[in-house]
């Protein structure tokens, strides 16, 4: 599973690097071209054309690179606040780790997609508040997992003999904790990448994402519902860009869980466990 997630995120990576090599409407991207508005998939036009006239294909794979720069950035950020975080409410035993977890909690406690939807809509929609939206709401999922990593490692004979040969606090926990709880931020990464962009396209379709006329895969989906079914190739394509990339993640981050974390690997067919 990982090989292939790996090569569904190589592919797409690599058709967003290239976009402007592959694709053959580049101006459509941005112009507006009325006289062949809703056309169907075809040599000219392999995915079709939208309702301003703009060929799909291109679109598409302009839309590539936004979702990933989106995706990158967010969950950069999300673990930038969340591990730190984690690590010192983990390793430390006060009330200011107690406060911070009880921060993480509140964040926790609203579902992310709704949190995400009111404050995209307080600031606007443009690329920088999505990040910002989605930054803010996701990394309480990096504190509560490396809060609990950082726990169950810390009762570990090596742990209490580092602090017992004198180690200060912040040795003990980046250059022995971190390190031994890498896999699983990895992991809770690759499927992070695939949770966000799920949810950057859920701001696009309802209409509080990038702004027309970028061309961002929600916004695209939320904008063929009215020709639907007979333009079904407007939302096809769109479509089954977030269906890929956010397989190939989680397909990704399954693998890599499998890999990385003996414990968790399956036993194969007729062996007992």
């Amino acid at each position: 599973m990982a090989l292939l997630g790996g090569i569904l995120i190589l592919l797409l990576v690599f058709l967003a690097v290239a976009a402007p090599l592959l694709s053959t409407h580049p101006e459509d991207v941005w112009d507006i071209h009325l006289a062949e508005r809703l056309q169907a998939p075809s040599w000219t036009h392999f995915f079709g054309t939208d309702r301003m006239g703009a060929d799909l294909y291109s679109r598409v794979l302009y839309g590539t690179r936004i979702t990933f720069f989106i995706a990158l950035i967010a969950v950069s950020v999300s673990l930038a606040i969340g591990v730190p975080i984690g690590l010192l409410a983990g390793y430390f035993h006060n009330w200011f780790s107690d406060l911070l977890m009880r921060v993480s909690d509140i964040f926790l406690a609203v579902p992310q997609i709704v949190l995400a939807i009111l404050i995209a809509q307080t600031l606007g929609p443009s690329i920088p508040n999505i990040i910002l939206a989605l930054s803010i709401t996701y990394w309480p999922w990096f504190t509560r997992l490396v809060f609990s990593e950082t726990r169950a490692l810390q009762k570990e004979v090596f742990i209490e003999a580092t602090v017992a040969m004198g180690a200060s606090p912040l040795r003990v926990i980046f250059l022995h904790i971190l390190p031994n709880i890498s896999s699983a931020i990895i992991v809770r990464t690759s499927i992070g990448m695939g949770y966000t962009i799920l949810t950057a396209a859920t701001l696009g379709f309802l209409g509080v994402g990038a702004p027309p006329p970028t061309p961002e895969w929600g916004r695209m989906v939320s904008e063929s519902r009215e020709y639907l079914p007979e333009a079904w190739w407007y939302v096809a394509a769109p479509g089954m860009a977030i269906f890929i990339v956010v397989m190939g993640f989680n397909l990704l981050g399954d693998g890599l869980r499998d890999i990385l974390d003996p414990r968790l690997r399956r036993a194969p067919a007729g062996e007992k466990k």
